[in-house]
């Protein structure tokens, strides 16, 4: 069957029954759902929406974690013409407000009491809203087995089907708010062409098939995970849900995944474990591990290292590398990262270690997938994001190297801000993602920075801070950090030391940490940043060198404004929030 609008995924699931679908953990089991589960419930969740109803081009709104009820809802409003907003259930309550009023959503689903107290604290300034439904018991809200059953007693398939058939490719399927570092979130409209487009032209990016298992943990409020999940359903793979980023290990080992898809600080944290793990070893065995690390950091495609490296990472492989992907499940065939910079350092040790990692680029306005590395050598660059997909066409401005994109996933536009709209596409049709980049031999792009996060200091220099950052955060004693000097004689930073992994190397050399201000004022923890510092700055310009550091020991969180949802520095915020430390830096300058 052709498949034109993302609902029809379903159908064509139905065709291909799967006992697994979808799964995820209720009472610390896993609980799965057939393809025929998938559909009666979607069908349900339309014949409720339209019960209580609401009318085709309503907005649903989705405040709630993973789960396989979530696509139940998303698949549902989809088939009678509602277009779905998700939003992050961790947003703060002014971004909720607003998103609730600019969508007009007329019924919004939580996951839990905490959603639904941000409901009920902003419910008298929520004019649209109607309804809640909650996918968790939650007193004086409709519990979703409630509202599944309001929908089994007025299901009418026929009226389903007829709106089904009245939906169009290019009928609008989802508003996703983007996060932003600055200003009120803009609503994304996507099409289902937008979506399907991205989806088939990425269908043979991996070996996929039935027998797969895919591990869920990114939000699905998010583009990226939505697109993914997308891919997954197209193409017969089995989601399963993890239940908390703490667990991802966990359920690796329990479900054996062929493949996940994470952000890099995702993937950095499961580097940290490695190495912390190592470092716990005495020995011939901490001598085999630190061998092993070294190889696999030097690794290259195509065997160029020679066929003596060869044969040691043969060694290396059966002695240590084959244990790291037992921690992930032992079976994983490929992952994928996206949403932020992967340093090439992370690209070659999982590489190395046989997880096959990819690195891919794009944005919620082009609904996801603008180039991605290919699984085979040939068509996989380090540093890179890979080849542009197939299907659409990317440039490089001439006059500040901004990155262009032309083609069939570039979204309708900003939902009710048609000025927004025409700030970034332009009257070519080509959308303008203020990221700036290059190509690498003439194919590979590489992204080198944001436009707007780029800045000069009082020299005139341009300072690329996302670039110092990444090989700042190379330092596992480094949790955070962010680049300062706008306008200032030298570039400095704020960093946030990783606290767990520094009171690991104590424990490791029989050292007591001490209380948590004696730690915070550690002489060994300087050093060790310091060092660090020191190494950078070799690879640095001087006018890019960081001539001074400042140790902040509270992180910055989603919760507190001081990143977003997709773990970007909101820097404003962060430079406000440490007013004091930065001109104590910059008082006495040098």
């Amino acid at each position: 069957m052709e498949i034109t609008r993302v609902f029809d995924i379903l159908d064509y699931l139905k065709q291909h029954p799967k006992s697994d679908i979808l799964a995820a953990k209720v009472n610390k089991r896993w609980q799965t759902y057939t393809t025929d589960d998938f559909a009666n419930n979607a069908n349900k969740v339309g014949a409720a929406l339209l019960h209580l109803g609401l009318q085709p081009g309503d907005k649903v709104a989705l405040l709630a974690g993973n789960s396989p009820q979530w696509n139940f809802v998303d698949y549902g409003a989809q088939q009678v013409n509602m277009p779905t907003a998700p939003i992050f259930p961790t947003i703060n309550n002014d971004d909720l407000l607003y998103i609730l009023n600019h969508s007009e959503a007329k019924i919004v689903f939580v996951s839990d009491r905490g959603g639904m107290q941000k409901i009920t604290t902003l419910k008298e300034k929520l004019p649209h809203l109607k309804h809640q439904v909650s996918f968790s018991k939650q007193e004086g809200c409709m519990h979703f087995e409630e509202f599944l059953a309001l929908g089994e007693k007025h299901l009418d398939i026929a009226k389903i089907e007829s709106i089904k058939k009245s939906v169009k490719p290019n009928d609008l399927f989802t508003l996703l708010y983007t996060s932003g570092t600055t200003g009120q979130p803009k609503g994304v409209m996507l099409s289902h062409h937008n979506m399907l487009s991205n989806v088939k032209i990425c269908k043979n990016i991996a070996p996929f098939t039935p027998k797969w298992r895919a591990l869920s943990f990114l939000p699905l409020n998010h583009v990226y995970e939505r697109f993914l999940n997308s891919l997954y359903l197209y193409n017969e793979v089995s989601i399963y849900y993890a239940e908390n980023f703490e667990t991802i290990g966990e359920n690796c080992r329990e479900i054996h995944p062929q493949l996940f898809v994470a952000v890099p600080r995702i993937l950095e944290k499961v580097l940290e474990k490695i190495c912390a793990a190592g470092e716990k070893l005495s020995g011939p065995k901490r001598k085999i591990f630190d061998w092993s690390l070294d190889l696999a950091e030097r690794f290259e495609y195509k065997g160029a290292n020679g066929w003596w490296y060869e044969l040691q990472r043969k060694i290396a492989d059966k002695l240590v590398y084959k244990k790291w992907r037992e921690a992930v499940g032992g079976e994983i065939v490929i992952i994928v990262s996206g949403g932020a910079a992967l340093n090439p350092r992370l690209e070659r040790i999982f590489y190395c270690a046989g997880l096959n990692l990819l690195q891919g680029y794009g944005l919620t306005e082009t609904c996801v997938v603008v180039a991605v590395n290919r699984i085979d050598e040939d068509r996989r660059k380090f540093g890179t994001v890979g080849l542009v997909v197939e299907n659409s066409e990317v440039k490089i401005a001439e006059e500040d190297g901004e990155i262009l994109v032309k083609g069939p996933s570039v979204m309708l536009g900003y939902y009710k801000n048609p000025e927004a709209t025409a700030e970034v596409i332009d009257k070519e049709g080509w959308f303008h993602t203020g990221d700036v980049g290059t190509f690498e031999d003439g194919k590979f792009l590489k992204i080198t920075d944001r436009k707007k996060e780029i800045f000069k200091n009082s020299a005139g220099k341009y300072i690329s801070p996302v670039l110092i950052e990444n090989k700042l955060k190379e330092c596992k004693y480094i949790e955070q950090c962010m680049v300062i000097g706008e306008n200032q004689k030298f570039v400095s930073a704020f960093i946030v030391p990783s606290i767990p992994a520094f009171k690991e190397y104590l424990a490791a050399r029989k050292i007591s940490p001490g209380s948590a201000e004696e730690i915070a004022n550690h002489e060994m923890l300087k050093q060790l940043i310091q060092e660090h510092v020191k190494k950078i700055n070799a690879t640095l310009a001087p006018y890019e060198q960081v001539k001074r550091q400042q140790l902040v020991f509270e992180h910055w969180t989603i919760e507190n404004g001081e990143i977003t949802p997709k773990l970007s520095l909101r820097r404003k915020v962060i430079l406000k929030k440490h007013q004091e430390v930065y001109h104590k830096i910059f008082l006495n300058e040098d």
